[in-house]
């Protein structure tokens, strides 16, 4: 298994309730098939540039341990969730 980190932008019209659920939604996702060793909700921020006309979103990073075949899964469903509006997943160096 290898060390990642993933960092999503949800969108900032998410209620509190729907921000939570996606935070778990994706913590379960990864749990299927790795292991979840920190989740840091970071909150809304402003974005360096506009995202589906957003000016803000609400920003999670996760790090995980995980094999490499649950990361084109986790890709796919972030595609596919429309509040996502921004993600990016790397492998991190062995330290």
């Amino acid at each position: 298994m290898n060390k990642y980190e993933t960092i999503f932008i949800i969108n900032p019209n998410v209620d509190e309730v729907g921000t939570k659920d996606l935070v778990q939604k994706f913590s379960d996702l990864i749990n299927s098939d790795g292991k979840v060793e920190e989740v840091q909700e970071l909150g809304k921020k402003k974005l360096a540039y506009e995202i589906k006309k957003n000016k803000e979103g609400y920003y999670v990073v996760v790090n995980f341990e995980a094999n490499p075949t649950l990361i084109k899964e986790l890709e796919r469903v972030y595609r596919i969730t429309d509040e996502i509006i921004k993600f990016i997943v790397v492998r991190k160096d062995e330290e």
